[in-house]
């Protein structure tokens, strides 16, 4: 196994490029930490470009399969990689999914418009995870899923359904075209409190950015704008409880 010592090596300067999103759609790679997201990475065959281990993760089952694409690092540049207090000392360099456009939409979706903290967006996409969701698509302005906040947030969900990035515009078009009834989180007086929906099996549920909802140019584009109704003395809810209230009312209803 080859080991790298210095941080300053050519390499370990360019694996420390990939908490750009500039550089991550540049190589089409992304950097995953720890054994439970490496894990899940393996599990469902993700492409993995190269691992690096400190020593004492040297003989660890994923080291030795992965051992030809594998090198060794000492645990300066494990702490310089890492995003966290105590690196567990284990991380992959993979190549970023569902590269292809999105051509069709069934079943049921979230849409982030421009949800911009990267644990609300991850949380998100382990939500919808949970609830059974087709999959999970963010505006261009919202956190990328492939920074390490979010990477921690979704604790491996990412996986586990698509999950895609786009021009608002053309994600809402493409909705309407697969015949998705489109729903928006959104207080107003045309608002329906969300269990007086009408059930349908194939819908998109749109929610806006933290501290100022949806977009005009999203908002009216609704086919129902919908709400949650507040029932103590709280002025409103976090973006991703209420995106988790909704997942799975809208799955009840």
């Amino acid at each position: 196994m080859k080991y790298i010592e210095s941080k300053k090596n050519e390499d370990i300067k360019q694996i420390n490029k990939l908490s750009s999103t500039k550089y991550i759609k540049k190589t089409g790679t992304y950097l995953i930490e720890g054994f439970h997201l490496i894990q899940e990475a393996d599990a469902n065959d993700q492409e993995f470009v190269k691992l690096l281990v400190t020593e004492k993760q040297e003989n660890d089952r994923l080291a030795k399969k992965y051992r030809d694409i594998a090198v060794g690092i000492s645990d300066d540049i494990a702490e310089s990689l890492s995003e966290t207090k105590t690196p567990q000392g284990i991380f992959a360099v993979i190549k970023v999914q569902n590269t292809e456009p999105l051509t069709d939409m069934h079943g049921q979706w979230v849409i982030l418009d421009d949800v911009q903290d990267p644990g609300n967006v991850g949380t998100i996409v382990r939500t919808a995870d949970a609830a059974g969701y087709a999959g999970v698509i963010t505006s261009l302005n919202s956190a990328d899923f492939y920074q390490p906040k979010v990477q921690r947030s979704m604790q491996g969900s990412q996986f586990h359904l698509p999950i895609y990035r786009m021009d608002m515009q053309d994600v809402l078009k493409l909705a309407k075209k697969s015949g998705l009834k489109v729903y928006g989180s959104e207080v107003n007086d045309r608002a329906l409190p969300y269990k007086k929906l009408e059930n349908s099996e194939d819908f998109a549920l749109v929610m806006g950015n933290e501290a100022h909802g949806l977009s005009k140019e999203v908002l009216v584009q609704m086919d129902e704008n919908i709400y949650i109704p507040i029932l103590g003395k709280a002025e409103s809810l976090n973006v991703a409880v209420a995106a988790g209230i909704l997942m799975y009312g809208l799955k009840a209803i």
